[in-house]
């Protein structure tokens, strides 16, 4: 994205309290407008923030909004990004106040990691539109297994303390290597690794939720060798 686009970024479960609202530049020169709640945790780990201000929200809202308070969206972070790319609010003296980048609201994060013969992560994403689970173990980190496409992982996923899902699964390329309703391992459009059933839902399927409680553990799948 070029310099000086601009993002405008709601998840705002706190709209009307006393949360902050933001404006936050990048490293390479994007802004964000949002609410200070957690949203930028990735932005400020990944990306690098170098300025943050603080929107007066008495000020820079939609006109004839004063009393609405449940509708930041539209009313501030909408209003203040279009403002923002129209040039109608400096960043100087002009604009929202400054405050420090280390002050920016981060999430807690559990990174991804290597254990030998195993890699372990969090699910972070659910694809909500066809059930998969995107986890935070990047392909990189995944193939320090030796694995290749068509081998097989043994995975398992925990709440806590409870297993709720451990089965030998496919590392496919795409979702027609393997039968309608089989479940497979694949590298998913953030170059990380993902689950997913061919035609099905992986998260209804066994009611798999996301969030650093929820853990996932993949290994190279052992040989199984049977008795005569």
């Amino acid at each position: 994205w070029p310099e000086g686009s601009v993002f405008v970024s709601v998840v705002d479960p706190g709209v009307g309290s006393t949360r902050r609202s933001i404006v936050a530049k990048t490293t390479t020169g994007q802004y964000i407008v949002t609410p200070d709640n957690g949203t930028l945790t990735h932005v400020k780990r990944m990306c690098g923030i170098t300025e943050a201000r603080v929107i007066d929200e008495n000020v820079n809202r939609l006109p004839g909004s004063g009393e609405s308070y449940t509708f930041h969206g539209r009313d501030i972070y909408a209003y203040t990004g279009a403002r923002l790319a129209g040039g109608g609010i400096p960043l100087g003296g002009g604009g929202p106040s400054r405050l420090h980048v280390e002050s920016v609201i981060e999430l807690p994060v559990v990174e991804a990691a290597y254990n030998g013969d195993r890699v372990s992560g969090t699910i972070d994403v659910l694809d909500v539109r066809f059930g998969s689970l995107w986890t935070n173990i990047s392909r990189e980190l995944f193939l320090k297994l030796g694995v290749k496409h068509g081998q097989r992982v043994e995975i398992s996923i925990e709440n806590e303390t409870r297993t709720l899902y451990k089965n030998i699964l496919v590392y496919a390329k795409s979702f027609a290597d393997v039968y309608v309703g089989e479940p497979l391992i694949y590298v998913n459009s953030l170059d990380c690794m993902a689950g997913a059933i061919n035609q099905g839902s992986f998260a209804k399927a066994y009611n798999i939720g996301t969030g650093n409680k929820w853990q996932i553990t993949m290994r190279k799948a052992p040989k199984i060798i049977y008795e005569d």
